[in-house]
């Protein structure tokens, strides 16, 4: 049960995630749960760089860590995709 939790989480970020970063209509479901799940790690880790905790469970500020990640997520692919320059 405990997977499938982290899946729905993982598919909510990422699709607020994508909402935010106008990626959308461009990728599925999948996509959404991949990018929310990686992007909870992602997250996790940078909050945790800054000295603030990660994700701490199915909560509204572990919702907004994962979502963080998966927006750094959805810019680091938009840079490598580009050739280095971003543009909105």
């Amino acid at each position: 049960m405990n997977v499938v939790v982290w899946i729905i989480f993982g598919a909510l970020a990422g699709w607020i995630a994508s909402i935010i970063m106008k990626t959308n209509s461009g990728q599925g479901l999948f996509m959404d749960v991949i990018l929310g799940v990686l992007g909870a790690l992602l997250g996790g880790f940078i909050m945790n760089f800054f000295g603030q905790s990660g994700v701490t469970g199915f909560n509204l500020y572990s919702l907004l860590v994962a979502v963080l990640g998966a927006i750094v997520l959805i810019y680091m692919g938009r840079l490598f995709q580009r050739g280095g320059t971003y543009r909105a």
